[in-house]
């Protein structure tokens, strides 16, 4: 048996969308983007909703309305995804890295010893659908005029997961809905709004949409053409229609992918816990968020690479928690950064940590397997 560790649910909706799209053949952003951000904006409540071509862009752009120049700093933690520290890098803030709790998000006791006079943002992840402490991190932003940057791509339904300043969201095929390829900011701001879609359009100072012509009726008001003045050094990450015809379908199916998230980790939780798997792994909280995947932490003797390697023999994919330590990849040992302590929950994670899939594609029956793969190999030793 295969258990993939995520992939997409698509089906009937998503077809009818794209067949509109395709008759139409508005290849750039158009009226399903529209529809795509609508509902968006209904789901998570937030006043704007940008989208563009990745979560990875989105975390790029949300980090360009800061307008970083260095000695600016961001905190961030050292167990991330490479995309939500490269921007901090990429617009001209200096990282400080902080460590985390083993259930993979930030450790907030940190925040306070890595506050300088030169900070300027928290940008921390919602890692594998588990929140970080939220009220916290917040209370600490405002006491410190900080903006708080959410990365909330593994969290889409957790309760919490959208109330920073900014947030963003990836749509890759792994997360909870997909497009693809894309992603989404978010924010109750519509200064930030106009700043994001304006570095997402090419830095361009108009903001009618493509195919518009003259809306904001600036167009010939000043000495250079509105539609082609420029008053930011920005990118083309714009999302297509396809992309957005996609979205919006997954839209009215994110209610029961979430649902089946949820049910998907406490079952897997609850098997492990029957099968006396907690005394060889440290098990994620049995906590009902939107989670994009199940974690194990290695208890000694097991050794996390060749259960990794041994489960991914017997079908049942796995990965591990992203970069792990950032600071101990190769195209990041020596940036420059600031780093809070031994960072020792991260190194914990990094040397001894995997996940598995929940994700609502999966079976019980492929749910079972996993299990029990995992006690198999526990016998084994």
């Amino acid at each position: 048996m295969i258990v993939p560790v995520s992939g997409k649910v698509v089906g009937d909706l998503e077809r009818v969308n794209l067949f509109d799209a395709t008759e139409e053949l508005w290849l750039t952003s158009g009226k399903w983007c529209a529809e795509f951000e609508k509902k968006l904006r209904e789901f998570t409540g937030k006043r704007e909703v940008v989208l563009c071509n990745s979560g990875s862009s989105a975390n790029l752009l949300a980090l360009e309305t800061l307008g970083l120049t260095p000695p600016d700093q961001v905190i961030t933690t050292a167990l991330n995804f490479p995309t939500t520290v490269a921007p901090i890098l990429q617009t001209g803030g200096i990282p400080v890295f902080i460590d985390v709790t083993l259930n993979m998000v930030a450790d907030v006791s940190d925040l306070e010893y890595a506050l300088t006079k030169d900070t300027r943002a928290v940008m921390l992840a919602h890692t594998l659908g588990y929140p970080f402490d939220i009220k916290a991190v917040r209370k600490f932003c405002r006491e410190n005029y900080l903006t708080l940057i959410g990365d909330s791509c593994d969290a889409l339904g957790t309760e919490g997961s959208m109330d920073s300043d900014i947030n963003t969201l990836s749509f890759y095929p792994a997360h909870h809905i997909t497009t693809g390829e894309g992603g989404a900011v978010l924010t109750d701001s519509s200064k930030t709004a106009k700043a994001l879609r304006s570095f997402r359009d090419w830095g361009r100072d108009c903001w009618c949409e493509p195919g518009q012509d003259n809306k904001c009726g600036k167009r010939f008001c000043g000495d250079y053409d509105h539609k082609y003045t420029y008053s930011r050094v920005g990118y083309n990450l714009k999302m297509g229609d396809f992309q957005g015809a996609v979205g919006a379908a997954q839209m009215d199916r994110l209610p029961g992918f979430i649902q089946k998230r949820k049910e998907n980790h406490a079952y897997l939780y609850n098997a492990m816990v029957a099968e006396g798997l907690s005394k060889h792994f440290v098990l994620p909280p049995n906590e009902a968020h939107s989670w994009f995947g199940f974690t194990l932490i290695c208890r000694d003797p097991i050794v996390r690479n060749e259960i990794t390697r041994w489960l991914d023999n017997e079908g049942v994919h796995n990965r591990l928690v992203f970069a792990g330590n950032i600071l101990r990849q190769p195209g990041y040992k020596n940036v420059v950064s600031g780093v809070v302590g031994e960072l020792t929950n991260t190194n914990i994670i990094h040397d001894k940590a995997f996940w598995i899939g929940c994700w609502p594609g999966l079976t019980t029956e492929q749910l079972d397997y996993s299990v029990s793969k995992i006690k198999e190999f526990v016998c084994l030793q």
